[in-house]
Parts: structure tokens; C-alpha cells; sequence
């Protein structure tokens, strides 16, 4: 049984003395000074949790859950309390009843954990994804799992539009962008706010040709939206850099796949926006405006 050793000196008596009574495994209880943040990754739901909407737990195991979800929240004392509780309840002659209001704790307190969880993950202008959940999820793809494309998207000339209509304005935009680009993303994929008016989109399980018509349809969406709904003479395009691993060109690095994104968008910017650029083999292609201004030329 993990012990707080933040109690005061009486009370981590009485609990030493009340684990030589019982010979069971509680919840363990991490050390304030150790802390770890919780994950910024929703799907991993500590298995206390998911065995507390179990109608058979018992009370005991009701109050180790309480005191699991007090503990991620760092209220040491109350977490304590509640594995206290459920000492004394494990050593009871007869089982206790499960009192509801102890099953509404649980799932409010579940309620708040996954508010403050998601929260943590989330941009707060644009309800996007963070640069804190990118970086975890591109550690998970630091071992090659298939096909995956990273798609870096900037903003053109985003400074004139905040200049021009106002920071306001620029905010609209910003939100309404997110929501154009998170159209037709396939299963896995999501998108980051990378900072300012940057955003990622990872495209996990598609083939190159599908990851950049994906990068392509989300420019074409941005510009053919309806901008001028917002405000009279505005008008918004992206650029787009697409970089697409295979598993067997030998780039594994996700930061190194970032790289590579962030070049190609480099090219797409100097190509005269508005534009998608990817790589076939070694030549670099263009779609949207530079596409068509290179095939008339």
C-alpha cells in the first residue's frame, strides 16, 4: 500500500498500523514532490476510472477511485481520507451498501478530470488542438507505424488582414480556418495550432497522393469560403507544405518530418501562395495558384 508521507507523524502511525491489518492492494498514491501532469491525451483513462461506472464496485472499491482521481487533482489530505475509508471497510465484518451519493462523487469528480484534462490539450481562441498535444502525439509516431503525411499551414499575409480589419477580425478568421481545415480529415487525423497563424495537420494512414489531395481541398476551401460574409474587401488563402513518410524512405524522426513540411512551405510561400507544395521522388510539385500559373506558363 502506497502511504502519503506528507501526513503528519500520527497519522502515518495509524496508517502503517492499519496495513498490518490488511494484506490488500489499494490505490497508489504518488508522491506530491514526484507529480507527474496528467496525460494530455484523452484516451488514456486510468482503469480505476473506467471501473467506476461498474454497477458490482463495491464501496472500498468506490473510495480507492475517489481517492485516485483526488490524487491526480493533487488534494492529497482528501485522497488519503478516502483510502482510510477504505481500510476500515476492507476489515469490516460485512460488506456495506454502496451509497449513491458516493457514485455521483465519482462522476462528477470523472466530469472535472476530463474537463480539466481536455482543457490542458485545447487552443483557447480556436478549439483546436495545442502545441503540447502535438508534441505528444508526434512522439507516438517516433516509431513508424505505416504511412503518415504531415501538413504544415500558414496564413498568407495574415499581418494585413490585422492591420487592415483588426485583431478582432483576424480572430474570426483564425477560428474559421480550424474549422475549414478539420473537413474530410481521415480516422486518426486531427488538427494543431502550431503557433500564431501556423497550424499541422496529421494525416495518418493515407498514401501520398491521398494525403495531398487532402492538403489541396483544405486550401481550396479556405479559398473559395466566403470571406467577404465577415467583412466587406476581406479576402484569406493558405499555403500549405506537405511531407509524407512511407516507412521505408528512412526519415522516422517526427521532428525531422516537421522539417521537412516547414521547407516545402517555404516553397509554396516563394511560389507565389496559395498554394500546396509536396515531393514526388526528388522534384517538388505545386498545386492551387502556383499549379495553374505554372501550367499556363
Amino acid at each position: 500500500m502506497a502511504v502519503l508521507d506528507t501526513q503528519p507523524e500520527p497519522v502515518r502511525r495509524d496508517a502503517r498500523w492499519r496495513e498490518r491489518r490488511i494484506n490488500e492492494t489499494t490505490v497508489p498514491i504518488q508522491h506530491p514532490s514526484r507529480r507527474v501532469e496528467p496525460s494530455a491525451d484523452a484516451r488514456a483513462e486510468p482503469q480505476v476510472e473506467a471501473r467506476a461506472e461498474s454497477e458490482e464496485m463495491s464501496l472500498v472499491e468506490l473510495h480507492q477511485s475517489i481517492a485516485s482521481l483526488l490524487a491526480s487533482r493533487g488534494e492529497w489530505r482528501q485522497a488519503y481520507e478516502h483510502l482510510r475509508h477504505a481500510l476500515d471497510l476492507a476489515t469490516a465484518e460485512l460488506p456495506p451498501q454502496v451509497p449513491e451519493q458516493f457514485r455521483q462523487e465519482v462522476a462528477r469528480l470523472r466530469r472535472e478530470h476530463a474537463e480539466a484534462r481536455e482543457q490542458s490539450i485545447r487552443d483557447a481562441l480556436t478549439a483546436s488542438y495545442n502545441r503540447r498535444y502535438l508534441d505528444q502525439r508526434l512522439l507516438e509516431v517516433d516509431e513508424p507505424y505505416g504511412e503518415f503525411a504531415v501538413a504544415l499551414v500558414d496564413l498568407d499575409l495574415f499581418k494585413r488582414v490585422n492591420d487592415t480589419f483588426g485583431h478582432l477580425v483576424g480572430d474570426r478568421v483564425l477560428r474559421q480556418v480550424v474549422e475549414l481545415l478539420q473537413v474530410g480529415l481521415p480516422e486518426g487525423g486531427f488538427c494543431a495550432r502550431y503557433g500564431g497563424e501556423e497550424f499541422v495537420l496529421m494525416l495518418p494512414g493515407l498514401e501520398a497522393a491521398a494525403a495531398w489531395a487532402v492538403a489541396e481541398a483544405a486550401r481550396a476551401r479556405v479559398e473559395q469560403f466566403p470571406w467577404s460574409s465577415i467583412v466587406r474587401g476581406l479576402r484569406v488563402t493558405v499555403s500549405i507544405g506537405v511531407a509524407h513518410e512511407s516507412g521505408t524512405s528512412g526519415v522516422t524522426s517526427p521532428e525531422q518530418q516537421l522539417r521537412l513540411a516547414d521547407g516545402l512551405l517555404y516553397t509554396a510561400k516563394h511560389s507565389g501562395r496559395n498554394s500546396v507544395a509536396y515531393r514526388v521522388g526528388g522534384q517538388v510539385r505545386l498545386s492551387g495558384a502556383a499549379g495553374r500559373r505554372s501550367r499556363r506558363g
